[in-house]
């Protein structure tokens, strides 16, 4: 490479929790750079949560920790090009990747959702994806599937 890397930029934790964990959901949540807006509709998805499963002797923040576990990817699939024929090579994530993938898949499926209000929505995604169901963690569960169907194609990992 002719560039250098750049430099891994430092991530603030959240004033709330103090997690850095919530900073970077809430960061992939934002939209034109309105990061109170989106730091609202984080915190009004987590008060419902709480509010809605009661029954859980978790708290919020932990529901939502398990929730983004459930539908963290564990390998997905490359396109490598080998001899002039495209495989779809299974290759295992970075552990920042599986955490990126996780969330922007989280915020992507709350935002299809139907409902109210972001937060609605985001509260729903957050509950449904505790309960290994949802559309996130479908969507995992469609990349284990096609990294498992395409198995005999991993020994042309890089």
């Amino acid at each position: 490479m002719r560039k250098a890397k750049p430099k891994k930029r430092l991530i603030l934790p959240d004033p709330v929790f103090n997690d850095k964990k919530v900073s970077k959901f809430v960061n992939h949540l934002m939209y034109d750079g309105k990061k109170n807006t989106s730091y609202e509709i984080f915190y009004d998805a987590l008060k419902l949560v709480e509010t809605k499963m009661k029954d859980v002797d978790k708290s919020a923040l932990e529901i939502w920790k398990q929730a983004l576990d459930n539908i963290t990817p564990q390998v997905e699939v490359k396109s490598r090009r080998i001899g002039g024929a495209t495989f779809q090579v299974p290759t295992e994530i970075r552990p920042d990747r599986k955490e990126s993938i996780s969330m922007k898949n989280m915020i992507q499926f709350a935002r299809k959702r139907g409902g109210k209000t972001m937060a609605d929505k985001l509260s729903s995604e957050i509950m449904d994806a505790y309960n290994n169901q949802g559309g996130a963690f479908k969507r995992k569960e469609d990349m284990h599937r096609m990294a498992e169907a395409n198995r005999a194609f991993a020994h042309f990992r890089f």
